[in-house]
């Protein structure tokens, strides 16, 4: 038996940690919470100050039975689960099983599962913060009254299987009335002019925008006054008016918090924040590494803070110097600053060894661990690098009595944005113009003059990645609760996922309508935001955490029952559709489940029949010629396949091209997006035209692996002059060290001699 016991929540944890420290110790899991509140009751004594009901989790007897059996022979005890509120409580709990007694310094947190985070973290155990501890039984029970005091009441006036939450209440209201403000929003109509221009004899041509007059910006309303400032500009020269010259920088994205991490791999990934959080935690707990066994990749995934250790900044600083050059690296090492919420209990998200490049471990990776590390890598790495340097150009253009403007940029010197570049959640409306040198005075000639008529748009639906990030600027929630509100409103059917666009349900509306009218405090931003606040306040022992709920309870517990006797029995509104059910006749009803809508007969239960709803794509199957249907994935992924299936293979991942035909087959094209660019391609595998693209794409893929094969082969020759260089250099030096005083003195007066004839 091992004299140290270790104790960590995952076993994915084990072995990574039981490598570091050798037969001394052993190394447990508890495999997450060991006692909680109860499912089958509140287990919330509300008479008796609060006090939680905390039982044995139903199935973990045998991990209780071991850890005792390992704790009864081990002479130190450390518990070392995940450094947050949560991992603190899960350590009070084992603590509590484990009969050790408070103020024992058994407890261990680290940010990262290195050799030096680990051995670090157990020389200097302390004792467990009640504080965390507190704060998460204050959150834990608070939401524990919210649901089970709520819930049945929506089982009860609406339809059983419902539930309420703090977080998840205002997270659907948010998209309710997002999606009242699009239905709202009322179009106006604005104009633009933008005039392509040319300096005689230089290239390339230039677009100006229209401004106003010299002295005030004028925002077109309609055409009939486009057409009167179009009429006076055509008796005008264009005139250079004004030319300004600067050098911007633009600054790299700050290392990952958990908000940015899971906005920008929603963006650039297309994943769910409940898919990128459980990849990143197989990172940090550990993956398998060829060549170095269970190895961490990444620092605690749950954080709010952007601070960065002075050895991580060192590496990477060492890591830019010798990948890209000295000129890469920042003068001084970047420092990012934290918003005014956060806890900075961590560090921000980055890898655990910089010299562990995505690339190199690929092999050793599933593909959405290899694209969820490299982005935190890249992230982390393009953080700690140069600013990008743009040379701008802004240009003042008068053509008489009105102005236009015209800008250009060329990026002088890249910077961070070699190895990467932010994604952003709305279309960048930034346009490359690269203007000729112009100077004040200058006459141009006017190429084209195109008016444009727009109208204003709604505000967009909220994707997962921008209501994480309405979510986290409103402060509402923390890290670890992002991805699970998101997950419950989707699983519960208030909220639909259309696309990447989260739209409420029809349920939805109607559970937001009571929650908004009987619990206003529930779903108000502000007021969670404050309850998050009360909860950091616990954290830091700064209050009380029983006096917090009590604050709470006594107004909602009025408001409780004022909502009981108000709210009446609410029906919700049953879509019937036109398909017949083949079983007993009745025209059968639309329903939501868990992956989307379906359709079932309303007999039920006498008649149980459902059927998948499915939508004409409008073209005939390539095979067969029979009807194309759009259909869904269990996921909710959209593919259109034969309505023969599976007597008829035909399927594609891919959508149809409206009214785009084979010019060869008259088989309907399929869209393939690739980034921006879509490409076409025919429906019928066994079209000559698709033979065409695969010849000419083999064609494309060999010419790559040639030219990679030729760089691989100059950079290897360039390495090989360069040693070469090098070891001629060396001797020479050594020669030269070798070489006589006397010898030394006479070559020097001869190489004088000759510089001064």
């Amino acid at each position: 038996m091992a004299d140290n016991l270790v104790i960590v929540e995952s076993p994915g944890k084990v072995k990574s940690i039981g490598k570091f420290l050798g037969k001394g110790y052993k190394v447990e899991a508890s495999v997450g919470h060991v006692r909680d509140l109860p499912k089958s009751q509140m287990g919330v004594d509300i008479d008796n100050n609060f006090e939680p009901k905390y039982i044995t989790i139903r199935g973990k007897g045998d991990v209780i039975s071991k850890l005792k059996k390992e704790a009864k022979s081990a002479k130190k005890i450390y518990l070392a689960t995940d450094p947050d509120r949560e991992g603190e409580a899960i350590s009070w709990h084992l603590a509590h099983i484990l009969n050790i007694d408070n103020g024992q310094k058994c407890r261990v947190s680290f940010n990262e599962i290195t050799q030096n985070a680990v051995k670090n973290a157990l020389k200097q155990p302390r004792e467990i913060d009640m504080g965390l501890v507190d704060a998460q039984q204050a959150r834990r029970v608070l939401d524990r009254i919210v649901g089970y005091k709520i819930s049945p009441l929506l089982w009860k006036k609406v339809k059983k299987g419902l539930s309420a939450g703090r977080v998840q209440s205002v997270a659907t209201k948010m998209i309710c009335d997002r999606e009242r403000e699009i239905g709202d929003f009322v179009p106006e109509e604005y104009w633009s002019i933008i005039s392509t221009l040319e300096k005689p004899k230089t290239k390339p041509l230039f677009e100006a925008k229209f401004y106003g007059t010299k002295k005030e910006k004028i925002e077109l309303a309609n055409e009939e006054q486009v057409n009167l400032i179009l009429s006076e500009i055509g008796k005008n020269k264009y005139i250079v008016q004004k030319v300004k010259e600067q050098e911007k920088k633009r600054f790299a994205a700050a290392p990952f918090i958990t908000s940015t991490l899971q906005q920008e791999a929603s963006r650039k990934l297309s994943f769910s924040t409940k898919r990128t959080m459980m990849v990143a935690q197989k990172l940090y707990e550990g993956v398998e590494i060829k060549g170095r066994g269970s190895v961490g990749l990444i620092t605690y995934m749950r954080t709010d803070s952007t601070r960065i250790s002075a050895e991580a900044q060192a590496e990477a600083g060492d890591y830019i110097n010798k990948k890209y050059g000295a000129e890469y690296v920042p003068d001084t090492p970047r420092i990012y600053k934290n918003k005014s919420a956060s806890q900075d209990a961590h560090e921000a998200i980055r890898p655990s060894y910089v010299d562990l490049t995505p690339d190199e471990i690929k092999d050793s990776l599933t593909p959405e661990q290899y694209k969820v590390y490299r982005l935190i890598w890249s992230r982390f790495i393009a953080s700690q690098m140069a600013s990008a340097v743009y040379d701008t150009v802004n240009a003042d253009i008068s053509a008489g009595e009105y102005l236009f403007k015209a800008s250009g940029s060329k990026i002088k010197f890249p910077g961070f944005m070699v190895l990467y570049i932010e994604g952003k959640d709305e279309d960048s409306e930034e346009e490359v113009n690269s203007l000729p040198q112009l100077f004040e005075g200058d006459e141009l000639e006017l190429k084209n003059n195109l008016p444009k008529q727009h109208f204003t748009q709604p505000p967009p639906r909220y994707t997962e990645a921008t209501l994480v990030k309405a979510l986290e600027e409103k402060a509402i929630g923390r890290p670890s609760t992002y991805a699970p509100t998101i997950s419950t409103i989707l699983s519960r059917g208030y909220v639909i996922k259309d696309k990447k666009c989260l739209l409420p349900t029809e349920l939805g509306n109607i559970v937001n309508e009571i929650m908004k009218k009987h619990f206003k405090d529930i779903v108000n931003a502000e007021f969670t935001a404050q309850m998050e606040a009360e909860l950091d306040d616990v954290a830091e022992g700064e209050k009380e955490w029983k006096e917090v709920l009590k604050e709470f309870y006594a107004p909602f517990k009025d408001v409780l029952k004022e909502a009981e006797e108000s709210i009446g029995n609410v029906e919700i509104p049953v879509e019937v559709s036109d398909v017949q059910c083949e079983k007993c006749g009745r025209y059968m009803v639309v329903k939501q489940g868990r992956f989307g809508k379906f359709l079932a007969c309303p007999g039920f239960p006498d008649c149980r029949n459902t059927k998948a709803i499915v939508e004409d794509a409008g073209v005939l199957c390539p095979i067969c010629q029979s009807r194309v249907l759009i259909k869904k994935t269990r996921k909710g992924r959209k593919y259109i396949g034969c309505e023969k299936n599976p007597e008829c293979s035909f399927m594609s991942w891919d959508m149809p091209a409206a009214n785009e035909a084979c010019s060869i087959c008259g088989s309907f094209m399929l869209q393939k997006a690739s980034g921006k660019k879509i490409s076409l391609y025919c429906s019928n595998e066994k079209c000559s035209s698709n033979a065409e693209l695969k010849e000419k794409a083999e064609l494309k893929e060999t010419k790559n692996k040639t030219n990679s094969k030729t760089s691989a082969a100059v950079s290897k020759a360039s390495a090989k002059v360069k040693t070469a260089a090098g070891r001629k250099k060396q001797e020479k030096d050594s020669a030269a060290r070798k070489k006589p005083a006397g010898k030394k003195k006479a070559e020097a007066k001869k190489k004088a001699a000759a510089e001064k004839s």
